[in-house]
């Protein structure tokens, strides 16, 4: 797609307030393929106004048409998957395969959920004497990740739609162009002016005048650990309601009776997938000492197959990131059986699927999330050992366990301090909850308890 060179405010396509601009990269060939305006204070100021304003219809609008809305906006997804695909590919670099599966595919299916939910959520109830009602928090300040660009922005703004919020959305700077996109989705789809808001930016600029912005009742982000405790605090001091996914550092616990072969070839994929740039992958693999060596082995394969198949990073920053982790891993003495520092390419910013044996739980490779292609495998003596190490670090977003009795991973997952853990290879469910323990954030997205994060309570007692 052609880049909007304005704001999508108030229902059409605005000048920007200042002149400056941010080029759009493609990772794979490092070639400039768009340029979008870098939003200022006054941009997201003019935004919220319009949220604001338009705040008082879309609350009073029945659930049903509002669910009419939602249900048209998936519509409009689905017969602009091919584009959406491409766009994606094109800003963020990944497999055009993976990205009409998952970066299209995701989206629709969040879409659809959230069309059912406005129209079936009992937005009132009673209780005892009194009439509980849900109501929408207001205008919602919502900014988005690069990684996983159109799902995070559906995640966010269906679910605040269903609820009769208003939005302003700041997408990440590296993947504007699908948030482009999905603005001229919203606009296709029929949802009234000013329900929706779009202004590109940097972060410390625009997303910063939004997270502090007086007008925004409630802040989405999506992001890392750091930034998402700046935003917290800033909330926090303006008494604003705040919804943070952040980081993880999930582990993938293979427990003796499990399919060794099976556990460790999905646990591979997992963390190669979207070439690692997912904060739920399962970047830690624990074995038993006894099957330790044989894992190993399995893995390294795995890894090796992966070759031409893992798309680039995000940006040349991320790279080097990267980078510097697999170089951290090695200074520390963890053994690189797969991957590496080098780049694979002469152009792009590729990172080889990397994959580290004889990992121990206080590196560094073991403590923080790296958000690329690269493995951790450590061992453990027994189960009380496992937990101790998947529970020892303060990211608690997701998880694997994988047991030849199912009953036996349940009860291994339950003991975890984590917000979801897939059980023996368990799918990816868009109405399930999703969302962190400890520093991996504050509350959730997706379906039922999605919605209920962009509602506020009242109480009505007769």
């Amino acid at each position: 797609m052609k880049a909007h060179d304005g704001m999508y405010i108030d229902g059409a396509w605005r000048d920007a307030d200042g002149r400056d601009t941010i080029d759009v990269v493609n990772p794979a060939d490092e070639q400039v393929i768009g340029r979008v305006p870098a939003g200022t204070a006054l941009d997201v100021d003019t935004a919220v106004r319009a949220a604001r304003a338009a705040l008082p219809g879309w609350a009073a609008t029945p659930p049903a048409e509002r669910a009419a809305r939602l249900a048209a906006l998936r519509d409009v997804l689905v017969a602009r998957k091919d584009e959406i695909a491409g766009t994606v590919t094109a800003e963020l670099g990944s497999p055009l395969k993976f990205s009409q599966a998952v970066h299209a595919g995701a989206p629709i299916a969040v879409a659809g959920s959230y069309a059912e939910l406005a129209a079936t959520y009992a937005f009132e109830e009673k209780v005892g004497n009194s009439v509980v009602h849900h109501e929408p928090i207001g205008v919602v300040g919502a900014i988005t990740p690069w990684n996983y660009p159109l799902h995070q922005i559906v995640a966010k703004v269906a679910p605040a739609l269903a609820a009769g919020c208003t939005v302003v959305l700041k997408p990440a700077e590296d993947t504007p162009l699908t948030a482009q996109l999905f603005a001229e989705v919203v606009h296709e789809a029929g949802v009234p002016a000013g329900v929706f808001n779009l202004v590109t930016g940097l972060g410390p600029v625009a997303g910063q005048a939004l997270a502090e912005h007086p007008g925004v009742d409630l802040v989405s982000f999506t992001g890392s650990t750091a930034v998402g405790r700046r935003i917290g605090a800033a909330a926090g001091a303006a008494v604003k309601r705040v919804a943070l996914e952040l980081g993880g550092k999930s582990a993938n616990v293979i427990l003796p009776s499990a399919d060794l072969a099976k556990a460790v070839n999905v646990g591979v994929a997992n963390v190669m997938s979207n070439s690692g740039q997912t904060c739920s992958a399962w970047t830690r693999m624990l074995v038993h000492r006894d099957q330790y060596d044989e894992a190993v082995e399995l893995a390294a394969e795995a890894a090796a197959k992966y070759g031409d198949r893992i798309g680039p990073l995000v940006n040349a920053k991320q790279q080097e990131r990267v980078r510097g982790y697999i170089d951290k891993g090695v200074a520390e003495g963890a053994r690189l059986v797969a991957g590496g520092p080098e780049a694979p390419r002469e152009r792009g910013y590729y990172v080889s699927p990397t994959v580290f044996a004889d990992v121990t739980e206080g590196m560094t490779i073991a403590q923080e999330e790296i958000f690329g292609p690269v493995l951790s495998i450590l061992r453990y003596d027994d189960e009380d050992d496992a937990l101790r190490i998947a529970n020892g670090t303060v990211y608690g977003l997701a998880g694997a366990v994988w047991a030849g009795d199912e009953a036996e991973a349940v009860a291994f997952a339950r003991r975890m301090d984590t917000g979801q853990v897939d059980i023996n290879g368990g799918r990816f469910n868009p109405l399930a909850p999703f969302g962190g323990y400890k520093q991996s954030g504050v509350g959730r997205e997706l379906g039922l308890h999605g919605l209920t994060e962009y509602l506020q309570t009242k109480s009505l007692q007769f």
